[in-house]
């Protein structure tokens, strides 16, 4: 992918407000249906992208879609691709095409009436660009959460990374932290638009990609992730202990490194689920957040 952020003439980049899913391998459809299903309450319908797979709803916008593992495959990796949505997908393809990203030479639309494009970020990563339909899917509040609010995944070189999300897309700094106060491990940038959010989950070194070498699958996982917001910790996971949908799970709810109360979950093919109450409840480590919080 080339850019060159700040130079670049042409047409004004659409909005980014939201976070639209996280796409994910899965070994056992059946397995994942009942975590997705039952354990975090998402709706299950179909999936216009893969009629194999299935889309989990938390909204009538977000969801987790779901893919079976592709035959032969032998990677640890179960990220597919992540997705923002946007309100004109021609728009958007228009705007990165003249930014110097490569992008498709047409939309790709469903029976519903959405559309989408992908591309790829500095590091591989796919990203996708979704229009939902004009009529959107009938979606009940779930009682746990209705917002997927960022999702994660692995990087090496923020430099890199930060001339498309930052420099093309316009995601600003949010929040960065990690296991030590002196090594910025988790770089949270938020939508330019709106108040969902990326997390770069730095690992390596700045001049290698892909899946480190030596890391397994569990803690690929535990990086690759997407969130969930949550008003109160201890209400989900009271919710969860009572409707006894927290089978193989041993985690209980913790105050992160962000001051912010979380539960971590994990599907059944160790893609990280984490709950999160939207606002701190103290001071967090290492940086102060740079702009607001999600409210709901």
């Amino acid at each position: 992918m080339s850019t060159t952020p700040g130079l670049a003439k042409g047409p004004a980049r659409p909005p980014l407000a939201s976070v639209s899913h996280i796409a994910i391998y899965a070994q056992d459809l059946s397995k994942s249906e009942r975590f997705y299903v039952q354990d975090l309450g998402a709706v299950k319908m179909p999936d216009p992208e893969a009629s194999a797979g299935g889309r989990y709803y938390f909204s009538a916008t977000q969801f987790v879609e779901v893919l079976p593992l592709p035959s032969g495959n032998r990677s640890i990796n179960r990220l597919a691709h992540v997705a923002f949505t946007t309100a004109n997908a021609e728009a958007m393809r228009t705007y990165l095409a003249a930014q110097g990203v490569a992008v498709p030479g047409r939309l790709t639309s469903a029976p519903d009436g959405s559309r989408w494009f992908s591309v790829t970020d500095p590091e591989g990563t796919m990203v996708q660009f979704l229009q939902p339909p004009a009529r959107l899917p009938d979606v009940p509040v779930n009682a746990l959460s209705s917002h997927i609010m960022h999702f994660g995944f692995i990087i090496h070189n923020r430099a890199n990374e930060d001339r498309f999300y930052k420099g093309v897309l316009g995601l600003r700094p949010y929040w960065e932290g990690g296991m030590r106060d002196d090594d910025t491990t988790w770089v949270s940038l938020q939508l330019p638009e709106g108040r969902d959010w990326i997390e770069y989950m730095v690992v390596g070194t700045p001049d290698t990609k892909g899946i480190p070498a030596g890391m397994s699958a569990a803690n690929l996982g535990v990086l690759n992730h997407f969130a969930l917001g949550i008003p109160d910790a201890r209400a989900a996971y009271t919710l969860l202990w009572n409707g006894k949908r927290l089978d193989g799970q041993d985690q209980t709810p913790k105050i992160g490194r962000d001051a912010k109360w979380q539960l971590n979950l994990l599907d059944p093919d160790g893609t990280r689920a984490e709950l999160m109450e939207f606002h701190a409840v103290g001071k967090p480590c290492c940086s102060p957040f740079r702009a607001p919080d999600p409210q709901h």
